[in-house]
């Protein structure tokens, strides 16, 4: 937290309220926006539940009364799962996602087997049984390095909380008595929080809890709310109904503001939708740059859900969809049916546009899937992404099989994560044609031929090797985020060492290069599909190297663009080659972010 009381001006010592001192809090911007408004402070009632030993004959009715709270927490999904029906589109559609998931942790789980273990074992009531066991969940979660799986912690901690109120019998605290434009603080918010706020109400919220790819960060941008979460020590500080501004862009909260904040983030809130209405115009105009060069922006997405955000962002089509959530908090896993039915969908709402579907990125550190084989000594090295697959061929081939059926409907691409080695893209494409026959055999709908086969640039031994690699695979995708990370030694989810963590690093850079030469040469596509694709600042370096194809976050298509057209391909290719000659990072940092071009 950062405290500014001289702020103020001499006429206010103290913030908008006249008596208190302005105070920012810092946390991390999920949803932009700006809010203005009033302090409503949310407390969910978190239920710890009493603890205490069972005797041997009271096993049996303690697991009943579990259950009993099992089927309750059941029936209150399925409602939330009828009301999320009245939703907008995106939030309707994230919610009943969540929900399912929701269903399968309630059915048979890890979670519930485990507390009925406890039960068992430890002869201790179903309250302190549910608490141990979501606790040790919990911090499986948090150990792993994958942002969007270690959001889903905030998923298992809400169906714990919920089966703890059942057998409390502890009533659930819904938002009530909202006033206009109240700001929500809380410690945290479920993402069924989040579906029971009213966009005309609420300007928006901050949690002390919380990340960017957490459920709730998800519904608040499916339903268009400013939104930041992780903000310390928040709550210490603050009263109910004071003055706020919620600042989604940079992640702070301003409590008391002054009368020249108010004015400053009133004049911010204006110019935020003066651009946002200047940068919907270009959504139905090309990325081309002012000497003809057209460069095709693209989506990254994580669930269906963010279809509606992709088109309204005018997305060509999907650079990368992130199948991981297909597999996460179940049992088993799903079968090539379900798999089609989802993808299929997707391939069907894009209408017409390309749909790059990337296999199963697991094993190593994604705990929560099925048969992974538990936690790794190293997981970023261990049994994951393609060496999985191809230790799990049953596995495989259910999902590319889902993926032929898909691309029926529509143009698709098979995108092959943290490939290595020649053996193993060739291993893949073997696969890929067994199935392929198999379908065609038993008469199921299929492409006339086989969709593209890519694979991910994200070893430094891949990006060294990618002149052979080029030869066998269709297309490369760039993956920046696990290329900086491997080339460098560097988890940038470790605080001590994050600020180490640069992509513009000179040898980053160079593999980026010559993983796009190779490409070039085999006349093949090449894409960048990490953070550095939707940074309009290093837009100019990645056209520069020749690659015409991005694909990021929807909300950062409409500012790429807008740089691309500003931009000629010429003068990106002399900015490209002024940074490639530089060997000192802060000196290439200077040259991309200080760029006048």
């Amino acid at each position: 937290m950062k405290t500014d009381p001289g702020a103020a001006s001499a006429s206010s010592p103290g913030g908008a309220s006249g008596s208190y001192p302005q105070r920012i809090f810092q946390g991390v911007g999920v949803s932009v926006g700006v809010a203005v408004g009033t302090v409503y402070l949310h407390d969910a009632g978190m239920v710890q539940g009493p603890e205490y030993t069972i005797p041997a004959n009271r096993i049996e009715a303690e697991k009943k009364r579990f259950q009993a709270a099992v089927n309750a927490a059941a029936r209150q999904v399925e409602r939330l799962q009828s009301k999320a029906s009245f939703l907008p589109a995106a939030a309707s559609e994230e919610l009943g996602f969540l929900l399912d998931a929701y269903q399968q942790m309630l059915k048979g789980s890890r979670l519930v087997r485990g507390v009925e273990r406890r039960i068992a074992e430890e002869r201790i009531n179903a309250e302190a049984a549910v608490r141990q066991e979501i606790s040790l969940l919990l911090e499986v979660f948090a150990a792993m390095d994958d942002a969007y799986l270690a959001g889903r912690a905030a998923d298992i901690r809400d169906v714990g909380q919920r089966l703890v109120r059942n057998l409390t019998k502890t009533p659930y605290k819904a938002f009530a008595h909202l006033p206009r434009n109240a700001v929500i603080l809380a410690s945290d918010l479920s993402p069924a929080d989040t579906a029971l706020l009213d966009p005309k109400l609420v300007a928006g919220f901050a949690t002390c809890a919380g990340g960017a790819e957490s459920h709730t960060a998800i519904m608040a941008r499916s339903l268009a709310i400013p939104a930041v979460v992780g903000v310390a020590d928040m709550l210490r500080q603050v009263r109910q109904g004071a003055p706020v501004i919620l600042d989604g862009i940079h992640g702070r909260i301003i409590l008391d503001p002054t009368p020249e904040t108010l004015a400053d983030y009133r004049k911010q809130r204006a110019e935020l939708l003066r651009q946002r209405r200047a940068l919907s115009r270009l959504k139905d105009l090309p990325a081309v740059t002012t000497d003809g060069l057209r460069v095709a922006l693209m989506a990254n997405i994580e669930l269906p859900s963010e279809i509606d955000a992709v088109l309204a962002a005018g997305a060509e089509g999907i650079g990368l969809f992130r199948t991981e959530f297909l597999y996460m908090n179940r049992h088993e896993w799903p079968n090539e049916d379900e798999q089609y039915a989802i993808l299929r969908d997707v391939v069907c709402r894009m209408q017409g546009r390309p749909v790059t579907i990337r296999t199963l990125d697991a094993g190593g550190d994604k705990l929560d899937i099925p048969g992974t084989g538990g936690p790794a000594t190293n997981p970023a090295l261990g049994l994951r992404a393609v060496r999985f697959q191809l230790a799990r061929p049953d596995v495989m081939e259910a999902q590319l099989a889902a993926i032929l059926r898909a691309a029926a409907h529509g143009p698709v691409r098979i995108l092959v994560p943290m490939i290595s080695s020649v053996d193993e893209i060739t291993q893949v494409r073997t696969a890929l044609e067994k199935v392929y026959r198999r379908l065609k055999r038993n008469k199921v709908e299929v492409p006339a031929k086989l969709p593209p086969l890519g694979i991910m640039i994200e070893i430094p031994g891949a990006a060294l090797s990618a002149d052979a690699l080029a030869c066998e695979a269709d297309f490369f995708a760039i993956g920046t985020n696990d290329l900086t990370q491997y080339t460098l030694a560097i988890d940038r989810g470790d605080e001590a060492v994050a600020h180490l963590f640069n992509p513009q690093h000179p040898a980053v850079l160079r593999l980026i290069h010559f993983t796009t030469g190779a490409a070039m040469r085999a006349r093949i596509p090449v894409s960048v599909c990490g953070e550095m694709a939707g940074d309009p600042r290093v837009s100019a370096l990645l056209i520069g190297f020749g690659i015409d194809q991005l694909s990021m976050s929807a909300a950062s298509i409409p500012r790429v663009k807008q740089r691309i057209r500003r931009l000629a391909q010429s003068e990106a290719q002399s900015h490209t080659r002024q940074v490639m000659s530089e060997h000192d990072p802060h000196q290439i940092e200077k040259l991309i972010f200080g760029q006048s071009l």
